[in-house]
């Protein structure tokens, strides 16, 4: 069952609102169908982003996929422990397998969902 209090993205990234922060990550579904995750590359804390914009990668032994940003700031944080270990998305994308927190700018890409239009969406 995906968390109720997050906002997920049509690329399959969620995010969750913790006081004056964002932490983001990939859905359960992205890291179902993405299969073993080997590599993740994460920007570096300080960079800069728009909504929409790539911020990095993961890598698995099937693809390379681009990770985008549903928010425009700031990185604050970045989840050293998935770099160390990336097969912790797999699982646990919504506790330990976040990636990123974000300081925002206010800017959100537009069509964020709640968990059931993002349910609806990926099972439709």
């Amino acid at each position: 069952m995906r968390p109720d209090d997050l906002k997920y993205s049509a690329e399959h990234e969620w995010m969750r609102n913790e006081g004056d922060e964002v932490v983001i990550g990939i859905t359960d579904h992205a890291a179902e169908e993405l299969g073993d995750i080997v590599f993740i590359e994460l920007p570096e804390e300080g960079s800069e982003f728009s909504p929409g914009d790539s911020m990095g990668t993961i890598e698995t032994v099937k693809a390379v996929e681009e990770l985008y940003t549903p928010v425009g700031g700031t990185v604050v944080a970045v989840n050293a422990a998935v770099v160390e270990s990336p097969e912790t998305v797999n699982a646990a994308p919504y506790e330990g397998g976040w990636l990123v927190k974000f300081k925002p700018d206010g800017r959100e890409s537009e069509g964020l969902m709640d968990a059931a239009a993002y349910t609806t969406m990926v099972e439709g």
